[in-house]
């Protein structure tokens, strides 16, 4: 039975202002809470979350990893803009009133956020009976101090960031796959690489920067220009055992990469003089390919087989 007057909301209010300790926002407490930002920036907004693994999480009441997973999606898309979060909404949806679940979620968000500095202004919660699984979606500001375009450049190195499995990227392609199998692997919340990057462009000239979720590989495309990127396979990022498993199931090598991560969290782009020095520096990262004269190609030497994907 839904309860309307939601009895968890002194918890959560309390969750919500333990956030409200930051260098970038000044808060003061009202119906909502009002904010003024301690310093003039470029700000962007962005919004993303749990998606089809929303269905898996509510299967097996991995909320954590839910708001996890949710939170990831925000930050480490911000990373391409080298942007630092400040302020966070979010709106959870759930198939039935489970308040231990929404406790647990805010609760998450709460801990995250501190980490980082960011004030939780505020959220909703939802209950759709009809639904099959849960949805976290949340919307994340961000500052730029100085931006800079996102480019792959002719001559570049690029360096692959392990993924820690399966990530938010391929739900629906994994569902139809394995039907209504629920594999803890399924559950893994997604790695944040924001923090990592966010210290990596202070000290390195990264030109381009992707974060390989949905359109994995492909994604490449948007920041080529007169160039090809061509990537081989590492050994740190290869592909995890739930991505071979996929595989032979029958799922194509270009569907492979087009649809999963396969190994690669995310891939930064630096000149050849620095890529051997960021690596050295960066736990869990090698050097995966480079960039070349081209017309805007991605070529991958499979993993799974010998054959050569190219999009």
């Amino acid at each position: 039975m839904y309860d309307s007057t939601k009895p968890y909301k002194t918890k959560i209010l309390k969750l919500i202002k333990k956030t409200w300790k930051s260098p970038y926002l000044k808060v003061k407490e009202s119906i909502y809470p009002i904010t003024t930002p301690t310093k003039i920036y470029e700000q962007i907004d962005h919004t993303d979350g749990v998606g089809t693994k929303g269905i898996y999480h509510w299967r097996k009441h991995t909320y954590k990893n839910a708001a996890l997973d949710a939170l990831a999606m925000n930050l480490n898309d911000l990373a391409m803009v080298r942007a630092t979060p400040f302020k966070l909404q979010n709106h959870i949806i759930l198939p039935e009133d489970n308040h231990q679940a929404i406790i647990e979620i805010v609760a998450t968000l709460s801990k995250e956020c501190r980490k980082r500095k960011i004030v939780m202004t505020g959220g909703e919660t939802s209950i759709h009976n009809d639904q099959q699984g849960m949805d976290i979606s949340i919307t994340v500001s961000g500052f730029i101090e100085k931006y800079k375009p996102n480019k792959l450049e002719i001559g570049d190195i690029l360096i692959g960031l392990k993924s820690n499995g399966l990530h938010s990227n391929g739900i629906t392609k994994l569902r139809e796959v394995y039907g209504t199998e629920v594999r803890e692997d399924f559950v893994k919340p997604t790695e944040i690489y924001l923090d990592k990057l966010l210290e990596l462009n202070e000290k390195f000239d990264i030109h381009g920067l992707m974060h390989i979720t949905g359109g994995a590989f492909t994604k490449l495309k948007d920041i080529i220009q007169d160039a090809n990127a061509i990537i081989h396979q590492g050994e740190i990022t290869k592909p995890q055992k739930v991505f071979r498993g996929i595989y032979e199931k029958g799922v194509s090598d270009e569907e492979m990469y087009k649809t999963f991560n396969c190994g690669v969290g995310f891939i930064i782009s630096v000149p050849k003089s620095e890529a051997a020095r960021l690596v050295r520096e960066t736990e869990g990262s090698e050097i995966i390919g480079d960039v070349v004269k081209g017309s805007g190609l991605v070529k991958i030497q499979s993993f799974f087989s010998s054959s050569v994907v190219k999009y």
